[in-house]
């Protein structure tokens, strides 16, 4: 009997990209492919510790992990403005290893890898093996990604001077709304030489060298830019919202699976307890994502204007996610204690799922974005890092869901679009999220953009693989 295609997936090792990627790995598993996943002994460690995904993963016999070293010292930060320094470990010193893992062991007929990990497609070509590509943040920063050559070439960057308003041109689909403050913010740094510039220089030249672009976002809401990428990448697959698509699946196949989570934090799970008892949407959820790191100053601005807003709120708080001195000041922590409530950690989606919850203060994190468009939740974005940028741009001038507050942490301000959100605006917003929300659940029910593009995605692997057998054997 002919065995499924075996797919090992390589995800980026950050929290958003492994969020997104196991969610893919389980949708491949769903439809009958085997699956290999490959995580840093440093991801998988802290899965382990805060997660239940040994558990989850026997419910699919065909899904096994595998580890691998990034090459950082135990003690290596690995997050935050760091990044970097993982990206370069891994492409300097993972490929002997991958490769040998790839020829190791059952056979690998196919690789899913993200994107920066460009070392995977010279091994996997070396090999044999088609590779498809996968990338997790917004398809507008990709796409910001793939025209910083041209930027560079029209002289739109580096630029010089504090207008950070000055529209930018050169990056097409993208002129009626794209200012300097809307590129990743890297591209401030005036200087060419900057490691991050040179590094996403290159993705115009590994991102079409797979054999096709999976993207977690859906048609309806990213179709101007997915038409300008479609001219480098044509063959592109957009198969999200990941998180809500596994669950529609998972539904329409009566899976009883065990509930899992992904966190590389634990999750206090007694905020959803706290929200039970709150008044329907009269919640403002509060999270800066896995990554993003605020400073005294800022922390104090956004209690503040939490507290002079007088909403009731959610505010997850990473134990390292606030610089120097931050204890919260009696007055200002009396001030909430009736109406806010906070935690380390918190399983999200089930957060902005919830009734009680009627607007997100985010950092803009695609998945984070994703998560609260699939519920109709009106956002307040402000943004630390990479695609965080632009997502918030879109958020307010292109997508109407939500206000961009980039560049500012003033308490007045805070307090004037918390109040925006959760009331004066409250049902203006309320239609476009409403509108964005169903056409995300119209793309994934039997017909719609998302779930034809995963039924095609599946095809194409399985081709590929039957392609490349058959070639083997002449």
């Amino acid at each position: 009997m002919e065995q499924p295609p075996h797919v090992l997936i390589f995800p980026l090792p950050m929290q958003g990209p492994l969020n997104a990627t196991l969610k893919l790995a389980e949708l491949l598993c769903l439809s009958g492919l085997h699956i290999t996943f490959l995580l840093t002994d440093h991801i998988h460690a802290r899965l382990l510790r805060h997660s239940n995904i040994l558990t989850r993963i026997q419910s699919y016999p065909s899904f096994r992990i595998r580890t691998i070293p990034d090459g950082l010292p135990e003690n290596h930060p690995r997050g935050g403005d760091s990044y970097l320094e993982l990206f370069e470990s891994l492409r300097t010193k993972t490929p002997p290893l991958f490769k040998q893992l790839l020829q190791s062991g059952t056979p690998i007929s196919c690789v899913i890898a993200d994107g920066v990990l460009g070392f995977t497609f010279d091994v996997a070509n070396e090999i044999g093996i088609p590779i498809f590509d996968v990338r997790t943040l917004s398809p507008a920063c990709l796409w910001i990604f793939f025209s910083l050559p041209n930027l560079i070439h029209s002289r739109e960057l580096p630029f010089e001077g504090g207008d950070l308003d000055v529209m930018v041109k050169g990056v097409s689909g993208m002129e009626r709304y794209l200012r300097r403050r809307d590129l990743p913010s890297f591209c401030r740094s005036g200087d060419l030489d900057n490691p991050s510039i040179r590094f996403y220089q290159t993705e115009t030249i590994h991102n079409p060298r797979a054999c096709g672009l999976i993207l977690n976002t859906f048609e309806e809401l990213d179709a101007p830019i997915l038409s300008e990428m479609r001219s480098i990448c044509p063959n592109i697959y957009t198969i999200g919202p990941l998180h809500a698509h596994l669950k529609a699946k998972l539904a329409a196949a009566s899976s009883p699976l065990p509930a899992f989570s992904n966190s590389l934090w634990e999750e206090d799970r007694s905020c959803l307890t706290w929200l039970d008892s709150q008044p329907l949407k009269s919640v403002l959820y509060v999270s800066f994502g896995s990554l993003a790191i605020v400073n005294k100053d800022q922390l104090m601005e956004f209690w503040h204007g939490l507290v002079n807003s007088g909403q009731r709120f959610l505010w997850v708080m990473r134990p390292d996610s606030a610089v120097g001195e931050s204890r919260i000041p009696v007055e200002l922590s009396q001030g909430t204690k009736e109406r806010g409530y906070i935690v380390g950690w918190a399983p999200q989606e089930e957060v902005l799922a919830h009734p009680a919850v009627g607007g997100f203060l985010t950092h803009s994190g695609w998945n984070s974005m994703l998560e609260s468009i699939h519920e109709g939740v009106p956002m307040i974005c402000w943004p630390y890092f990479v695609d965080q940028q632009i997502n918030s741009r879109l958020v307010e001038e292109e997508w109407k869901l939500g206000f961009d507050m980039k560049d500012i942490c003033d308490r007045s301000v805070i307090e004037e679009r918390i109040r925006n959100v959760m009331e004066k605006r409250k049902d203006e917003l309320s239609k476009s999220v409403d509108h964005m929300a169903n056409l995300a659940k119209r793309s994934l029910s039997e017909g719609g953009s998302s779930y034809s593009h995963l039924e095609r995605l599946i095809q194409d692997i399985k081709t590929r693989v039957d392609n490349s057998s058959r070639d083997e054997v002449l």
